[in-house]
């Protein structure tokens, strides 16, 4: 599943390059994201100096040394293993100025082309940290989004803080329309916790209160599951048959 989102992915970054000289791309964090980053960092004959990366979310006011920080997940997970350097990294720093650093990185973003967002689903249905009910309208690149109980309770589950009262109760996100302004979305979504989240979806209706299921409106999104993921998809003997 990693390796062919990562493969899958890649692709499209190597079309970019060769269509346009550059492209952009959007990264995402999360254990979801663990082994595709690890194999997107492996895949080869790609000019990383030619490619910007932008960051999709960020906790207000956590320091860039707790162990739960994107900046240093996505450093020491992906951007420093690289096999060049990139471009340019646009990281975001909510520790201090949460409000200034989503206008500071919305207003180079849209001055971009995202070619391909790599990206997740959260276990209550959120993209990015777009929780229920999520604005799918506001055309803002980034918003300042309080988390809500089933976010934060993910965020303690996958062993990121040791107590509720060390989860932050805000971060800076990208927003729905942003997400969607890609011109492909590789989604990857491993773990049977997720499985109500990727039923809702795919096989329901687009609602806020569902924000994956926007991804049905997307030109070009594929979806990369395990078999415990979709197990709960109408049709996911016949999917993972192979």
């Amino acid at each position: 599943m990693a390796e062919r989102a990562a493969s899958a992915g890649a692709a499209v970054i190597r079309q970019a390059l060769l269509e346009g000289g550059h492209a952009s791309i959007i990264v995402a964090t999360g254990a979801s994201q663990l082994e595709m980053l690890e194999s997107l960092v492996q895949e080869p004959d790609i000019r990383w100096d030619r490619v910007t990366v932008f960051h999709l979310d960020e906790y207000v006011a956590l320091p860039i040394s707790h162990p739960a920080s994107f900046r240093s997940y996505l450093w020491t997970r992906f951007h420093a293993r690289l096999p060049l350097p990139v471009r340019a990294f646009h990281y975001l720093n909510a520790e201090h100025d949460a409000g200034a650093e989503a206008k500071r990185v919305g207003s180079i973003i849209r001055n971009h082309t995202i070619d391909v967002a790599f990206i997740g689903i959260g276990e209550n249905g959120h993209i990015a940290f777009n929780d229920p009910p999520a604005d799918f309208d506001t055309e803002e690149p980034y918003l300042i989004v309080k988390l809500d109980e089933a976010c934060r309770k993910q965020q303690l589950g996958e062993g990121w803080f040791k107590s509720m009262d060390e989860v932050p109760t805000r971060a800076i996100s990208m927003s729905v329309k942003q997400i969607m302004r890609s011109a492909t979305i590789i989604c990857t979504v491993p773990d049977e916790r997720k499985a109500l989240a990727v039923k809702n979806a795919v096989e329901g209706g687009v609602t806020p209160h569902a924000p994956a299921s926007i991804l049905q409106e997307h030109k070009y999104c594929q979806l990369f599951l395990n078999r415990s993921a979709g197990s709960l998809l109408k049709q996911s003997e016949k999917a993972f048959s192979l």
